[in-house]
């Protein structure tokens, strides 16, 4: 009977805090630490409530070999926090209802009947005349939804009906391992420059242009370095590469003004 495998060692990780990505729903504040492990499932507590939940390793990822700016724990699927249990996220569209009031009111009894509509004259076509109509109709609409999917179809094919979303990352010329004042040697002094007020070693830094807001993460302030830019309507317009090959587009993109 051939042995159970052995689970992947995470005793490693000692006291260091860490980030899920991408964050667990329904948890606000995404910083833990590891407890302990089964077969089946890991132990982490949350830094600022203190609260422990347990993770199916079936929902774990690979962990960053880079501390900084924080440890990255990479999740497989994006999961949230339900009934006291972790269950795969599941974004629902609702629809919306149908007016309740919309029903035939009746004519008010001071209106005025309205008077016959007038006589119109109508003559009438034999069905040959109208079914010759219908046969061209039809093959009018066939030649020109024809020609409409040949269309579509060569501009999935050429690439041009491509849309590509635009990112600063080439002009700007940031990355990573830049901090505040490699952003103010690129981008010159802010006209406003805070920090997030939150409690927890992971610590945003906002730093505001003209036409564009900076965010430095780190988890000790002077340590902050860059992970993006957002324009004046808070959409994410550059992001980098973190520590362990994930991307911060979805952390900003979550990122609530501040």
């Amino acid at each position: 009977m051939s042995a159970p495998p052995i689970p992947p060692p995470f005793e490693h990780l000692g006291q260091r805090p860490f980030a899920f990505f991408p964050p667990i729903v329904g948890i606000e504040h995404n910083e833990w630490r590891y407890k302990k492990a089964t077969w089946s499932e890991v132990l982490v507590m949350n830094t600022k409530s203190m609260d422990e939940i347990w993770v199916p390793r079936r929902y774990l990822g690979e962990i960053s070999k880079v501390e900084e700016p924080t440890m990255i724990w990479g999740l497989v699927k994006e999961i949230e926090f339900r009934a006291g249990a972790l269950v795969p996220h599941v974004r629902r569209v609702i629809e919306m209802p149908r007016a309740v009031n919309d029903y035939p009111r009746p004519a008010s009894s001071s209106t005025a009947a309205p008077s016959p509509a007038p006589v119109v004259g109508i003559r009438l076509e034999s069905n040959e005349s109208r079914i010759g109509v219908l046969i061209a109709a039809a093959l009018i609409f066939g030649i020109a939804g024809s020609a409409i999917g040949v269309g579509v179809y060569r501009n999935m094919t050429t690439g041009r009906n491509a849309s590509y979303r635009a990112v600063l990352q080439s002009s700007l010329g940031l990355s990573a391992k830049d901090d505040y004042f490699a952003v103010v040697r690129k981008l010159g002094t802010p006209t406003e420059d805070r920090w997030r007020d939150e409690v927890g070693e992971v610590q945003y830094r906002l730093l505001k242009y003209p036409d564009k807001t900076v965010i430095l993460m780190g988890r000790e302030r002077p340590k902050a370095v860059y992970i993006g830019a957002l324009d004046n309507q808070w959409k994410v317009i550059d992001s980098v590469e973190l520590p362990g090959g994930a991307q911060s587009y979805a952390m900003l993109s979550r990122l609530p003004r501040f």
